[in-house]
């Protein structure tokens, strides 16, 4: 085969049209328990999570509360995955095994914010969140009074044992427990002149795909950790402690658990627990369809 432009031209279509095949192939998961947040900069700040917007009674002048200025910033990352073309395969003809490379490559800038997002939560008892504190800690700081003044109490968002860690989430508010920061979407794109260095070089033509984007924690108060066995008793103390969070103020949140997320070890367990008719003792399920289960090996 001669190598004219108009063979580079239907090559560079071939092989994004296969990247496009992998990247569409397979819905994200990370979207249910992250709310997207458009960047225009190198890093944004989140500092106006220091308080979480409630109601009161409006008695006299409205009470201004002051954005608490926490610093908590996410720094945009690139990110990129690349794949090489031999200017002989090309010559001979021999591009088959190139195809199933870039329908890969677009499954994998899929799953890509899946395995940083449910990264990020799996970490969350080591990284820092909002208020200084670990995520998911045993005490974050909630201040008596609504304007975020007095002697902090504090809470606890996580669940002690020795057992495979699981989650529950509260996802049914416009911004979820994690943040996905996109500055700029996963964009495929190649160097496949004659005149490309690589090509004079080396005789390789490259294509590939680059992105940037992050991820980070939103407010803690909408998630929680347990390292007990998922049992019935332990997936209720939880969910009742979640439902028990309060803000400044001593203000209750009306947070509600919705989520379930699990490695793949506990699939079964988890389903069961949410889906089953009744209890082992053969009385009705107190649980069954209170929370919808994800399983994913990126918090195994």
């Amino acid at each position: 085969m001669i190598i004219t432009s108009a063979v580079l031209n239907a090559l560079r279509t071939g092989f994004a049209t296969s990247f496009q095949r992998g990247f569409s192939g397979e819905a994200s998961a990370y979207e249910q328990i992250a709310t997207t947040v458009p960047s225009t900069t190198k890093s944004n700040t989140y500092g106006w999570l220091g308080k979480w917007p409630g109601m009161r009674e409006w008695i006299g002048d409205r009470t201004l509360r002051n954005i608490q200025e926490h610093g908590y910033a996410v720094t945009n990352k690139d990110w990129e995955s690349s794949v090489e073309v031999d200017r002989n395969d090309i010559e001979d003809d021999n591009l088959g095994m190139y195809s199933p490379m870039f329908e890969e490559a677009g499954l994998s800038a899929r799953r890509h914010p899946d395995e940083l997002v449910f990264g990020l939560l799996k970490a969350g008892h080591s990284t820092l969140c909002y208020d200084g504190q670990n995520y998911f800690d045993t005490d974050h700081p909630v201040a008596p009074n609504v304007d975020g003044t007095g002697v902090a109490a504090t809470v606890s968002n996580v669940q002690a044992g020795a057992a495979a860690p699981w989650y529950l989430l509260d996802v049914s508010r416009s911004l979820k427990p994690l943040i996905f920061q996109n500055r700029k979407s996963a964009q495929f794109t190649a160097m496949d002149q004659t005149t490309d260095e690589s090509v004079f070089m080396r005789k390789k033509y490259r294509y590939g795909v680059d992105a940037r984007y992050n991820c980070g924690f939103g407010f803690w108060q909408m998630a929680f950790k347990s390292s007990a066995v998922l049992d019935v008793a332990n997936f209720e103390a939880a969910y009742a402690a979640m439902r028990m969070f309060k803000g400044d103020g001593d203000v209750l949140l009306g947070v509600k658990p919705t989520l379930l997320v699990v490695p793949p070890s506990l699939r079964s367990k988890a389903n069961d627990l949410v889906t089953a008719d009744r209890l082992a003792n053969g009385a009705d399920n107190p649980n069954k369809g209170l929370v919808k289960v994800i399983d994913t090996p990126w918090v195994a």
